[in-house]
């Protein structure tokens, strides 16, 4: 699955290159400014990069002890 903006190309995030690739891209565009095509790709990276941290590096939740 891809999602096109304009000329931006941003694929989902299936493996750990593909992670590694995304966090590299995340890196150069993160002071992108908002409502512009760098701020726009930085938004739906973040996300991508969310669900996949979400699904392969779970944060269990603390148990009281």
């Amino acid at each position: 699955m891809f999602y096109i903006y304009a000329t931006m190309k941003v694929k989902s995030i299936k493996t750990e290159k593909d992670y590694q690739d995304a966090l590299k891209r995340l890196d150069v565009i993160f002071d992108a400014a908002p409502n512009t095509k760098e701020g726009d790709e930085l938004e739906i990276l973040g996300a991508l990069i969310d669900d996949y941290e979400k699904i392969y590096f779970p944060i269990d939740l603390l148990k009281r002890i």
